[in-house]
């Protein structure tokens, strides 16, 4: 662990502050002239597949371009797409069933009920790992960094690096004070089902969600795609699709297809979660044109319109889900050309908000 220590002491937290107690975004993007949602994704070049529905019928439902350009495959319902961030839904919805099975009392326990030995755990709960709230720093750029020098972590180092930014530069904000979206959340929560049920994190999800809602096609992403049958991720015009899927450990390691996004999207509107257990999920009281982090989701609030939802960025691709109660209304976008920006996603929701959506 030679090289990776002298990763670790050099390293200096690139984290960005996406949202305080709630956030509000002010740079508005130009407006878009279009009659059809079809017509707004061709404006922006969109690139994948999107489903958007409104009050049970489809405002678009097809594929944008081309899922590999070498082999001119198409873009399909059933083709699969790195989803990167969007599996924090499913491992915030692990932790939610690891309350139903018994193996946590609530979402106030603390870390060191789990671990004794984590730095400052008697103050950092459950919930504030889904929601931000913890104060712990991303591991993300140092452990990239590590890989890209060949260093080999598994999620159980990637722990250890975890523990070693905290006891050397602490928190980055006291546990609640402030909300700073990272990865190393997510990771903790995937070892935490690890370490509860003995089963491995993805068996446990499989077994919990995937199964009982026949999604097939959702899987632990591969460093390398195949690209049979899953789309061809794209940066600048090129192929970009490798990924050390270590890195992502609970917190963007999956991989799915459009149909499987949109029955777990449903599910979720629907009845997945009970009504308690939605209440705890949300953030709720978000005022008119901010944005505020539940367990495991966004909402976003435009007028009386709720957005619920999640993004993904990763290496070629990019994607979200969500769906607005008042419309019965589900969003899947999966893209397989990345935006390193998130311009494409944000201006698609705040386009739908707008003009789709607005009550």
């Amino acid at each position: 662990m030679t090289t990776l220590h002298k990763f670790l002491v050099a390293f200096i937290s690139a984290t960005v502050m996406l949202l305080t107690s709630c956030s509000k975004g002010d740079n508005k993007n130009p407006t878009i002239n279009y009659t059809t949602t079809e017509n707004l994704l061709n404006e922006i070049n969109f690139q994948g597949y999107a489903i958007v529905t409104k009050n049970g019928n489809d405002l678009v439902r097809q594929g944008f371009g081309l899922a590999n350009e070498t082999t001119t495959l198409s873009q399909d319902y059933e083709m699969a797409y790195r989803i990167g961030s969007v599996s924090k839904t499913l491992t915030a919805a692990s932790i939610i069933q690891l309350k139903r099975d018994g193996f946590i009392s609530n979402f106030n326990q603390t870390l060191d009920e789990f671990d004794s030995e984590f730095p400052n755990g008697n103050q950092i709960t459950i919930a504030h790992l889904l929601s931000h709230q913890s104060g712990i720093p991303d591991y993300q750029f140092i452990v990239e960094d590590a890989f890209e020098q060949g260093e080999i972590l598994d999620e159980e180092d990637i722990y250890d690096v975890i523990n070693y930014l905290i006891s050397e530069n602490g928190l980055n904000f006291a546990p609640g004070a402030s909300k700073q979206y990272s990865n190393s959340n997510y990771l903790i929560a995937a070892l935490l089902v690890q370490e509860l049920t003995q089963m491995s994190y993805h068996e446990y999800i499989q077994q919990n969600i995937f199964n009982p809602l026949e999604m097939n096609n959702t899987f632990k992403g591969t460093e390398a795609i195949n690209p049979n049958t899953h789309a061809e991720g794209y940066k600048n015009g090129n192929a970009n699709s490798t990924y050390p899927m270590a890195i992502a450990f609970g917190a963007g390691d999956f991989s799915s297809t459009p149909k499987d996004m949109e029955t777990w999207t449903n599910a979720v509107k629907t009845n997945w979660f009970s009504a308690t257990e939605k209440d705890e999920i949300f953030a709720q009281n978000v005022p008119s044109g901010y944005v505020d982090f539940g367990l495991g989701w966004f909402t976003t609030q435009e007028g009386n319109t709720k957005l619920y939802w999640h993004g993904g960025d990763i290496n070629g691709y990019w994607s979200m889900i969500g769906f607005i109660p008042e419309y019965d209304a589900t969003i899947v976008l999966l893209s397989n050309k990345q935006d390193d920006t998130g311009t494409q996603r944000n201006t698609i929701i705040e386009q739908l908000l707008t003009n789709e959506f607005n009550q």
